[in-house]
């Protein structure tokens, strides 16, 4: 059975940062993918992995040091580990415009990729993001008006998972943007938390709840450990921020790190033995130098606004609440 997915559409234009952002969406399978590639060129890429229960692929290469020093796309698809191959239609979409890193046959595009396990409660546990999805994700793809909530990549996402999947609210895919002075920096996150997403002053905006009420997840764990309600290693945050000035690795890996402060502020717990978080940091390979400093702090900011949009755009679905009801 299908079933309507209503979104709302992003305020940010992310044009100025040499991105597109794209989904596919599996609505009665209740799964997707989301594709941040480059709008017309390459950019430098690097993460930083905060979970212990991750999913992914060419991480390697966005290392310091690393002999490929560009990034074509990056993926965050639902799926579990099965996910994975939508990155091929990622690559084959890009191959076909001849972009990627540069072999004497052609090219090889380059597609970093991250998953979040959405094979249950929602949708069919068979239905996975595969590779058309991920080439269709692609050709989609734009800089302004891209949809959020319960779209591609958070169409099954919950978070709030301390008590069980009854107990349990939707997660999403939420886009911010942050500037000060004629800087900028921009967030994608999909959010699929086993903790406790909160708003700026700290307060629980959804999470997992008990007679109506939220529990606090950090709290009932600290009380109770992880009870025989709790479903396993199904939860985590991926995330891609994009500064707007050149970087070189190093510096742009420190981006990701210290976003991860925005995870830690919003997400309660996070990075924890049962989330998957990885946090993917792109900037433009030319043009004018930014201020490593000033990055971190425009990505941790637009981080943080992105992570609790996921969940306020995110609709209810299979007897699971979301905030966009």
């Amino acid at each position: 059975m299908s079933h309507a997915v209503h979104t709302a559409e992003s305020r940010a234009d992310l044009r100025r940062f040499g991105i597109a952002v794209g989904h596919a969406t599996d609505a009665a399978g209740g799964t997707g993918c989301t594709v941040v590639r480059g709008d017309s060129a390459a950019l430098r890429g690097a993460c930083a992995v905060f979970g212990r229960a991750t999913g992914t692929r060419e991480l390697t290469l966005l290392d310091p040091g690393h002999l490929v020093g560009r990034v074509d796309a990056v993926l965050l698809s639902g799926g579990s580990a099965y996910g994975l191959a939508a990155a091929d239609g990622v690559m084959r979409w890009m191959e076909e415009r001849g972009r990627g890193f540069p072999v004497g046959g052609g090219v090889v595009p380059i597609v970093p990729a991250a998953v979040l396990f959405d094979l249950q409660p929602l949708g069919h546990f068979g239905a996975r993001p595969t590779p058309q999805m991920g080439y269709d994700a692609c050709e989609c793809a734009t800089g302004d008006g891209i949809a959020e909530g319960s779209v591609g990549a958070g169409t099954g996402l919950t978070v709030g998972k301390a008590l069980g999947a009854t107990a349990c609210m939707k997660g999403g895919v939420g886009i911010a943007v942050a500037e000060e002075r004629g800087a900028a920096a921009c967030a994608i996150a999909a959010v699929n938390a086993f903790g406790d997403v909160c708003d700026a002053d700290g307060r629980i905006v959804a999470g997992a709840r008990k007679d109506g009420a939220f529990v606090g997840t950090e709290r009932w764990l600290a009380a109770h450990g992880m009870g025989p309600m709790f479903g396993g290693a199904h939860n985590t945050t991926v995330a891609v921020v994009v500064v707007d000035g050149v970087l070189d690795t190093l510096a742009l890996r420190g981006v990701a790190r210290a976003a991860g402060a925005a995870l830690h502020r919003r997400v309660r717990p996070a990075g924890s033995l049962v989330d998957g978080d990885v946090l993917f940091a792109l900037a433009p390979l030319t043009g004018a130098a930014a201020d490593p400093v000033r990055a971190e702090m425009l990505a941790v900011a637009a981080l943080e606004r992105a992570i609790e949009r996921a969940v306020r755009t995110a609709t209810g679905r299979d007897g699971v609440p979301g905030l966009a009801d």
